[in-house]
């Protein structure tokens, strides 16, 4: 039976992952915005943390594997929605190849307009160029995720700037049942991580967050754990999961972590996926963040809101984001990372300016102008039926 018709437009928005990643997270954070002109399901694997994060903020979820055709179509012929919005470049491209008929043009049109978000850089194909090129809009996290696909022959007519939105009371601990109702102290933030982890009370903290594999740049930050120099020493806290199960990425985590334990012998703390990134920030005293590409890193956006100095690489939509909020050092540069770093540890006054830079620079980037932004490209793609 097909759903009821909706007093709004429904948006069915598809993913391609059961995992909750920056551009899960970015998406979840505008939909209380996004219902006021929409009405929003999901196209998701009907299990595993992604569904449940949906289904607990109130999103319909519709099990579909939306990478196979039959059961996208099928998923659609039950939704029947106004507009299908791919969440990532994968499924874009998906989209894309099927909105007129597939790469053949066999196969039936998709039943209404498709849309996708870009949340990639990547160097990719004139085939998937040219797919991506079908659909009616595509949503480009910063400028240089747009420059970078219109530059290799994506239509530039096609691709809209959006940038992710954060709420800055995001990071708030008491907001996000962290730590009791009222006052919590900063010493009370920094001991907890502390007495968890087992760390001395005075001991700096180096905060890791991100999927593991090689655009993230955890070997860069393995090879320069060495350098790092302070009294006490530093612990780095690495936070993230391997997806990947190609032998590849298997022997790139191991490589990560045998080289930090070689360069911190008993200083690295793998603490996999968390639930209390805020907890985690606030204990912490930098975000050190080595990756090789970045089109508009969430993790960045929720540093900055948790007024967490940050040391990352100067790459994709950075700069875009942070502007001088951030310490920059080239991508790969192990050495300069280890010299950053040291020389940040040492200035608690260049970290507070950092930081009170961070908190000022989000204030562009909020959730109501990101929903605005989305909210513009799906009303002019149901405009153009």
């Amino acid at each position: 039976m097909p759903l009821s018709p909706p007093a709004k437009p429904l948006v069915a928005v598809a993913f391609e992952y059961p995992s909750v990643h920056g551009g899960e997270r970015s998406l979840l954070a505008v939909c209380d915005r996004l219902r006021e002109r929409f009405e929003l399901v999901a196209l998701a694997p009907p299990t595993g943390a992604l569904a449940e994060t949906l289904s607990a903020a109130g999103w319909p979820v519709v099990g579909c594997d939306v990478k196979e055709e039959a059961s996208l179509r099928a998923a659609l012929e039950r939704v029947r929605p106004a507009l299908l919005h791919g969440n990532s470049l994968s499924v874009g491209r998906v989209l894309g190849r099927l909105a007129n008929g597939g790469a053949d043009g066999a196969s039936r049109p998709l039943p209404c307009p498709v849309t996708a978000h870009l949340r990639d850089i990547l160097n990719l194909s004139k085939a998937a160029l040219r797919d991506l090129g079908q659909c009616a809009a595509l949503v480009a996290v910063s400028a240089a995720t747009r420059d970078h696909h219109v530059a290799r022959g994506l239509p530039a007519d096609r691709a809209t700037v959006v940038h992710n939105g954060i709420d800055p009371q995001w990071a708030t601990p008491a907001s996000r049942g962290v730590y009791p109702p009222g006052p919590v102290s900063a010493a009370n933030r920094k001991g907890s991580v502390r007495n968890e982890l087992h760390l001395p009370a005075d001991a700096p903290l180096l905060l890791t967050i991100g999927q593991i594999g090689l655009r993230k740049g955890w070997d860069v930050l393995a090879e320069a754990a060495a350098g790092i120099a302070s009294n006490p020493p530093p612990h780095f806290v690495m936070v993230g999961e391997r997806w990947s199960t190609k032998a590849e990425s298997v022997r790139f985590e191991e490589d990560v972590f045998a080289l930090l334990e070689r360069s911190a012998p008993g200083r690295v703390h793998r603490l996999g996926t968390r639930s209390d990134v805020p907890r985690l920030m606030a204990a912490a005293d930098l975000l050190v963040h080595p990756a090789r590409q970045e089109p508009f890193g969430r993790v960045l956006l929720e540093a900055a809101a948790a007024g967490l100095p940050i040391v990352a690489t100067e790459v994709g939509g950075t700069r875009e984001m942070l502007g001088d909020a951030f310490a920059a050092v080239p991508p790969g540069d192990a050495a300069a990372l280890a010299t950053t770093v040291t020389q940040l540890l040492a200035s608690e006054n260049e970290r507070t300016r950092l930081a009170a830079a961070g908190r000022r620079r989000i204030e562009r980037f909020t959730v109501e102008r990101s929903a605005a932004g989305l909210a513009a490209v799906w009303d002019a793609a149901l405009g153009a039926i």
